[in-house]
């Protein structure tokens, strides 16, 4: 029967906390908290496991030092806070880290920077540098130049990203809640907690509440797919209460706190974590049945007969999603020839690609090794 005592084995793990914690009711950064974690890290490091914390808190932080009591609206409005709470939530992190005589280092990302694969390999190299070093990277979105994760993201998916991205073997989600429950909470006095279950087991996501706080933007729905997105690559997750003392070094001792999201045995290899990670796809493919059924069940290579239509603009080597006539997603890979030159050689036989386009790349315009599965 699985258990937390599986945690035990951890030697890295992604930390992430959101901006109901880290934030003081709206009054700017709570100092103590991250005092606390700071504190549980630096007993994590002494015992050999390394530590990437993803923090919130740069808007919140910015909302207090501005004095607005409420999130604004204005794109511009909330980039201006993100620029000024950040310079303070990186100052506090940097002297509750010093008192335990450790370094940390800021590291501002977006999806962007994960979506194109040389950024992707250079932030990891950056990451895995820090860590070899024995410092502590802070984490969080770039909402001074990215509007994205403003509009519509999480910081539990960037969680989920930098856990995939530097083999963490164990992501923390930490909120204001006990962990993952049947229904709300708060609002059903029904609900039953869940201790330990599979991430991808699809019953979480109906179970999953709506939106948190005001100043956050997250929720436990988006802890669930987070979770989701860390076992594709075999991480386990963890829901937890950041009020619990000592709640890092708990779990990692194989104490039951929270909810214990594990992942399945089989997990996908990096590279094609990779490409289903991808948040923002720069084009798609309409297949028609028989191509939809040669990736999902026969595991082939996409020919370009199977295309019926194109859609976006997408060069060669991009990541593009590969969907059905109803528009489902089917699944996704790398591209053997941009969106223009699919448009020619679409419904064509892959012998006529050369005579099409004056050049031939390759005869499949998805090879099976650069394809992975969604639906």
């Amino acid at each position: 029967m699985v258990s937390f005592e599986l945690l035990k084995s951890s030697k890295r793990i992604v930390a992430k906390v959101g901006s109901a914690l880290v934030t003081n009711g709206g009054n700017g950064i709570d100092r103590a908290a991250i005092a606390r974690w700071a504190k549980d890290v630096a007993a994590l490091r002494a015992r050999d496991v390394e530590v990437i914390f993803v923090s919130s808190g740069a808007i919140a932080e910015g909302m207090a030092r501005l004095g607005w009591g409420e999130r604004p609206k204005l794109m511009p409005e909330l980039q201006a806070a993100a620029a000024v709470g950040q310079m303070g939530l990186a100052n506090v992190y940097e002297q509750a880290f010093a008192a335990h005589g450790l370094k940390t280092a800021q590291v501002l990302l977006t999806h962007e920077d994960l979506a194109d694969r040389k950024r992707y390999l250079n932030a990891r190299s950056t990451l895995l540098a820090l860590l070899n070093h024995g410092v502590i990277p802070i984490i969080n979105e770039n909402d001074t130049v990215t509007t994205d994760e403003i509009k519509f993201g999480d910081n539990d998916t960037l969680g989920a990203l930098v856990a995939n991205l530097c083999d963490a073997q164990a992501l923390v989600l930490l909120t204001d809640q006990r962990g993952l429950y049947t229904a709300d909470p708060r609002k059903d006095p029904t609900a039953q907690f869940v201790s330990v279950g599979r991430a991808d087991d699809p019953q979480y996501e109906a179970m999953a509440g709506g939106t948190g706080t005001g100043i956050s933007k997250g929720g436990m729905l988006t802890k669930i797919l987070a979770a989701r997105r860390a076992a594709n690559t075999g991480i386990h997750t963890v829901i937890a209460s950041g009020h619990e003392v000592d709640v890092l070094q708990r779990l990692i001792g194989g104490e039951s706190i929270g909810t214990l999201l594990h992942a399945p045995e089989a997990s996908l290899a990096k590279r094609k974590s990779w490409m289903r990670d991808h948040l923002q796809l720069r084009g798609k493919v309409t297949l028609d049945a028989g191509a939809a059924r040669a990736l999902t069940l026969g595991g082939r290579s996409l020919l370009p007969i199977g295309v019926i239509a194109v859609n976006g603009e997408f060069e060669r080597g991009e990541v593009i999603a590969c969907v059905d006539d109803s528009g489902k997603e089917l699944a996704r890979g790398l591209a053997n020839y941009s969106s223009s030159e699919t448009q020619r050689i679409m419904r064509k036989p892959s012998t006529e690609i050369e005579a099409l386009l004056g050049y031939c790349n390759d005869d499949e315009l998805i090879h099976r090794d650069n394809l992975v599965v969604t639906a």
